[in-house]
């Protein structure tokens, strides 16, 4: 059964349900605004602008785009991109390129010109969408791609060199257009977060997609009382197949624009949300801001509120602790997947797991996992590390137009090899160690940075922290820590060296400097940023007190 046949179900059960709010905390508005397909609707001030549609006219407006696509000579199997910040059409495009049988292609919002250009190609896109916030860098590329392809603007003021997304489909049929998809069908290509490397154009089909629904309600047990709280990007797997939970189960989500504390709290109160899925530096960023008193939780409608988890990296046990101790009846969930696997799910902690923080959880709805060594065999002595190995319905089809990448990762037998090392203790509970290209060699010992960078989490002062490989002419490699300092925290060398004491002497980190960690819009460290921006030069690690 195809994803498509659950907007059509829900379209068929709850028509006049509210399917998805917008809110857009930079936009101060005293009106509630909701969509309509002709017009807007004044009713009672809620504070920021916000838009809503029922799940009968997110399938309208679906139709009527796959309509236009299918006008316009788009066929089965052709490729649509999709370059949008979260919003209210985001969705309803996405699935009206798959009504008609095509590929959507999402596309990273921090793309540069350069960059989208080669994703389209890549993926040998026949349409690219996009929004207000790219005509710039589209404008720089759009003489080379649009001689084989389609361009529609959604936004205000179209540019001239693309066609007006709303204006176009407001005339198109409503009706579905009844394109006949199966389950093997390809529904999508998605691209790698680019953490190390170029990305790579993963492919899916409808049966994947369909799986990570079934997946995430098995995790999380949405059901239409549920509402969701989608922060994260919806280009990405995480964020959308999250989201796919409130699909299969009829239920309301809301899109927050907005990652501050106050806003994330503001949203979760005023729309009654149960479930939560933050980014680890979010999740920090709201204790931060309890601990320094800048937000009260009395003054916050949060009793709803069932489900925090997180995912897309590792998971500090200092900072669930602290979360529990503000937020004790929360259910916490933590799911471990990537894009090929189509997102997270296929490793799961499981709600009634909490006394196994650290770990990434069991095998997921319908996966299997393994570790594997070198040659791939399988590891079977609890806490051996080896490389991580997943099957299921998820696993995508192939890199697209890369053979020989997919060969690389995915066998005849269907088992995708993660390049994330792992251990799995006696319990049967895997636990993340590091990505196989972050590990450092140092003097002829495997470090793996995520165990260092768990370690500092533990140190008070710490907001955030990278631990990467140097050039080292002895050793090969050494490892060097950049650490972010809490705001009204302060801390030194001196001090990060001692608490470090802790720490076996081959695993303390040699060079240690006080800096920004810059994380993608997913949460995952850009650790070849740092090594390209700390690795070029020797390094002489701050002397001086950081406030």
């Amino acid at each position: 059964m195809p994803i498509t046949s659950l907007l059509e179900q829900n379209n068929k059960l709850y028509p006049e349900d509210v399917a998805l709010v917008e809110l857009n905390p930079a936009i101060n508005d005293d009106r509630r605004i909701t969509w309509r397909e002709f017009n807007l609707v004044e009713a009672a001030p809620v504070g920021p602008y916000r838009r809503e549609i029922t799940w009968r006219v997110f399938n309208e407006k679906a139709n009527r785009f796959a309509n236009l696509l299918l006008e316009r000579g788009i066929k089965k199997g052709d490729k649509v991109g999709i370059l949008l910040m979260n919003c209210l059409e985001w969705l309803p495009i996405y699935f009206g390129v798959l009504k008609t049988g095509a590929l959507a292609v999402p596309l990273n919002f921090r793309y540069t010109s350069d960059e989208i250009e080669y994703c389209v190609n890549l993926a040998e896109c026949d349409v690219l969408v996009f929004g207000q916030e790219f005509i710039g860098r589209v404008e720089e590329i759009a003489d080379r791609i649009s001689q084989n392809r389609l361009l529609f603007f959604y936004g205000d003021a179209c540019p001239r060199f693309a066609e007006d997304y709303t204006k176009l489909t407001v005339n198109c049929p409503s009706r579905d257009p009844r394109i006949l998809i199966t389950d093997e069908d390809d529904a999508a290509i998605y691209f790698s977060s680019g953490t190390t490397g170029f990305p790579k154009a993963i492919l899916h089909n409808h049966e994947s997609l369909m799986h990570a629904a079934k997946c995430e309600q098995k995790h999380h047990g949405q059901t239409r009382k549920d509402v969701f709280l989608c922060i994260p990007p919806l280009y990405h797997t995480g964020a959308k197949m999250h989201w796919f939970g409130s699909l299969i189960s009829g239920s309301r989500a809301v899109l927050l624009k907005g990652t501050k504390p106050k806003e994330i709290l503001d949203a979760v109160s005023r729309e009654r949300c149960t479930i939560v899925w933050l980014l680890v530096p979010w999740a920090q960023d709201i204790l931060d801001a309890l601990d320094r008193g800048d937000l009260r939780l009395s003054d916050y409608n949060l009793k709803q509120w069932r489900l925090m988890h997180i995912g897309a990296q590792p998971v500090p046990k200092s900072l669930i602790r602290h979360w529990k101790d503000y937020f004790p009846n929360h259910q916490y969930d933590t799911n471990y997947g990537l894009s090929e696997s189509i997102g997270p799910g296929c490793v799961h902690l499981g709600v009634e797991n909490i006394g196994k923080v650290g770990a990434i959880g069991k095998a997921g709805f319908g996966w299997e996992c393994k570790i594997v060594d070198e040659q791939h065999r399988e590891i079977t002595e609890p806490e051996t590390v080896g490389e991580l190995a997943v099957k299921g319905p998820g696993v995508m089809t192939c890199y697209y137009n890369d053979p020989k990448a997919t060969e690389e990762v995915l066998d005849a037998d269907g088992w995708l090899y993660t390049g994330d090392m792992a251990k799995k203790d006696a319990d049967g509970f895997y636990f993340l160690v590091d990505r196989k290209k972050d590990v450092i060699i140092s003097g002829g010992e495997n470090i793996y940075p995520v165990q260092i960078e768990d370690f500092l989490h533990g140190y008070e002062p710490i907001k955030d922290v990278a631990v990467i490989g140097l050039a080292d002419k002895r050793l090969g490699e050494k490892t060097a820590a950049i650490i972010e300092i809490k705001p009204g925290f302060s801390c030194t060398k001196d001090d990060v060296e001692e608490y470090c004491m802790k720490l076996p002497k081959y695993k303390r980190p040699r060079e240690i400097i006080f800096a920004g960690v810059p994380r993608n819009p997913t949460g995952k460290i850009e650790k070849p940023r740092l090594r390209k921006e700390y690795g070029v030069t020797d390094l002489v690690a701050a002397e001086n007190q950081i406030e």
